[in-house]
């Protein structure tokens, strides 16, 4: 099985959609043609994007190239109890205005930005100045949605701060996934990961034996299953850190890690930092 493949909807009378959710749409492991530049404005959760696993919440700012499978796994209370979300999503094709244009000096920026996109990038730093062109391009009509798309994509390419979130080893085409059985296991895997998940209980999701498990979710995932689960239990404790007061001992065991040791060795690998000096930084 290949990874679900979107065709996106076009606009009647536009050369690119810009669409305004309050619920989560498209909740599973996907790809699309045309490259995603997407603002959550309200919202919590998981993002998988090729071998990048990251928390997301409100202010999170991200360009995704064309094919580059990845999937917003939205929290739970979004599903089970109707609570809202706002997310501004634009969708285009990389040269939907005509090659010329990118090739134009001027926009040698924007160029540049789209190719970096073909792994994931998250701009960084106070966007808000960026929102109401987001908010604009939701109503805009005729040639006035192609300078705003024109004018935003050059102020994210000037802004910075901004990171490579996929390697360039994960960002292969859709049929090189079998979308359905790995998005099987990511989904079992981010409702679970607070507790122990045995190798021969994961190994039923996926429909391969224990012994064949590790292999298969290597080669697609790019990452060992243990890695991925560390990296959803650091994730966890990152947005607890920001949104709690919890002691951080107590965010160790309730992540899932099994003793503070491992949990310390985790976190630094995968943010750079402490959890105490995360939590300085970003609280």
């Amino acid at each position: 099985m290949k990874p679900h493949v979107l065709k996106m909807m076009a606009t009647p009378g536009a050369s690119f959609a810009v669409r305004r959710d309050q619920a989560p749409v498209n909740s599973r492991w996907h790809c699309h043609k045309e490259a995603e530049l997407i603002y959550i404005a309200r919202g919590t959760g998981t993002l998988l994007i090729g071998d990048h696993t990251r928390y997301f919440s409100a202010g999170t700012l991200c360009l995704i190239g064309s094919r580059l499978p990845h999937y917003w796994k939205f929290d739970e209370c979004y599903f089970e109890k109707n609570a809202p979300i706002d997310v501004i999503a634009i969708h285009f094709h990389e040269t939907f205005w005509g090659k010329a244009f990118l090739d134009l000096p001027e926009n040698e920026g924007i160029r540049l930005l789209l190719q970096k996109a073909r792994r994931g990038l998250l701009i960084h730093g106070n966007i808000q100045p960026m929102v109401p062109s987001f908010h604009y391009l939701v109503h805009a009509e005729g040639p006035y949605r192609i300078i705003s798309l024109a004018t935003l994509l050059s102020k994210i390419a000037d802004w910075g701060p901004v990171t490579s979130l996929s390697s360039e080893n994960s960002c292969l085409s859709a049929g090189n996934f079998e979308g359905k059985r790995i998005h099987e296991v990511y989904e079992y895997t981010v409702k679970h990961f607070r507790r122990k998940i045995p190798l021969p209980e994961i190994a039923r999701v996926a429909h391969v034996s224990p012994h064949a498990f590790s292999r298969y979710f290597r080669q697609r995932a790019r990452k060992t299953y243990s890695q991925f689960i560390a990296e959803l239990r650091v994730g966890y404790v990152c947005r607890q850190l920001v949104t709690t007061d919890h002691p951080i001992k107590r965010l160790c065991y309730e992540s899932g890690f099994q003793n503070t040791a491992s949990f310390h060795k985790c976190f630094k690998q995968i943010t750079g930092m402490s959890p105490l000096s995360y939590q300085q930084v970003y609280k």
